[in-house]
């Protein structure tokens, strides 16, 4: 273990990075395959500090009992699509990256056999369907997507059920391929989930993500993206409704490594209800080589009722002056009084109003869904957790 110089005896030895020392930029940002590199968290730490660990049920301290499984489903295969149940010895495991939190590092470490599904060719949508342990079981995954050259392909992974669950997804887009993806978090409000998110993008490939965050008491999902080769080119949005006592976080970091590479990031939050609370975390890291990087991202949140909170960090490093663009925003406020009176001066019931408001402010979000069923969906689940506050 190599010590670090300038620290109080207590961190002497300690590895920059890992939780135990604070890092200055998101590119020391420690990461390791090994369980016992990562100190237990306390929650001072950075990457733990919006998180109210006692609610993590143990998965952060060893005092989660895995007792349960998780359940993956692959509706939609064809020639163009394989599942496969590999070992964590396959070779194709990782290359995505490394987990950079100790909970992640624990389901890489103890997961069952990880589920691979490889898209070539223009599939029919799949839908990728993670049902939880149980009320009350604990439970680790892997899962792999990942398309071939040139491929072009729709995926839904939809998580839904009880129970806690901690798990590592790996998203390894081919060379020239393009992937839209739609995350949905709909669990049942006692799920904890803390989700890791690998996705590397090949040259000149394409990511069209959506992360749909509705139910559970506890989600964390920490999605990291690097890039394999230039051109590369990755959109992630994000929309996420809390309610009582939910706590929702995001964590993104956007690794810029290589040259002539896309990045647009646009997450928005809704709240209502006591203690509700989202987090978002944004980090886009442009290093020294990525000369002509274009990147974005915008953060959002509309507090519909007192007593929500909304966390927003949006972090921009850029190591080099020779980048196409590079900005982002953040906004957080209250329902819009002004907007809601216009609304009702013509006539319009002031329930109505509000949700033509908040339908306005999710419509970015919501288009951006390819898959019809989904986006109906999602609008259904809008207007019902409306519908939940007026009554």
């Amino acid at each position: 273990m190599t010590e670090v110089a300038g620290l109080a005896p207590e961190l002497a030895g300690a590895k920059k990075g890992s939780g135990e020392v604070p890092i200055g930029s998101a590119g020391e940002r420690f990461s390791s395959f090994d369980l016992a590199a990562f100190e237990v968290p306390s929650g001072r730490e950075e990457n733990w500090r919006f998180t109210p660990m006692r609610r993590l049920r143990g998965l952060h301290n060893g005092g989660a009992v895995i007792d349960g499984d998780v359940d993956i489903r692959v509706d939609g295969t064809s020639d163009e699509v394989t599942v496969e149940t590999v070992q964590h010895g396959d070779q194709r495991l990782g290359v995505a990256g490394a987990p950079a939190d100790r909970v992640a590092a624990l389901a890489w470490a103890e997961a069952p056999p990880a589920t691979v599904v490889t898209l070539g060719g223009r599939p029919e949508p799949v839908t990728v369907r993670v049902a939880g342990p149980g009320v009350g079981k604990t439970a680790l995954a892997h899962l792999q997507l990942r398309t071939t050259e040139h491929a072009e392909a729709v995926v839904v992974l939809d998580y839904s059920g009880s129970g806690t669950v901690a798990d590592n997804v790996e998203v390894v887009l081919g060379d020239g391929s393009r992937l839209t993806l739609v995350v949905i978090d709909d669990w049942a409000n006692d799920a904890v989930h803390v989700g890791a998110q690998h996705i590397l993008i090949g040259r000149d490939a394409t990511l069209r993500a959506t992360t749909i965050s509705l139910g559970g008491d506890l989600v964390r999902i920490s999605p990291t993206v690097r890039y394999a080769g230039p051109g590369g080119d990755a959109e992630l949005a994000g929309l996420t409704f809390a309610d009582d006592n939910q706590h929702l976080e995001h964590r993104l970091l956007v690794d810029h490594a290589v040259p002539h590479c896309r990045s647009n990031v646009v997450y928005k939050s809704a709240l209502q209800g006591n203690d509700a609370h989202t987090v978002w975390i944004g980090d886009v890291l442009i290093r020294a080589a990525a000369e002509g990087t274009e990147t974005f991202e915008l953060n959002r949140n509309l507090l519909l009722t007192p007593g929500a909170r909304a966390d927003s960090v949006p972090n921009l490093e850029i190591e080099t002056g020779e980048i196409a663009g590079a900005g982002h925003a953040s906004a957080t406020g209250r329902f819009d009084d002004e907007q809601l009176f216009y609304l009702r001066s013509r006539g319009i019931p002031e329930s109505v109003a509000r949700r033509l408001v908040v339908r306005g402010f999710f419509n970015e979000i919501i288009n951006r869904i390819a898959v019809p069923a989904v986006r109906e969906r999602l609008e259904a689940a809008v207007e019902e957790e409306l519908a939940a506050v007026e009554s």
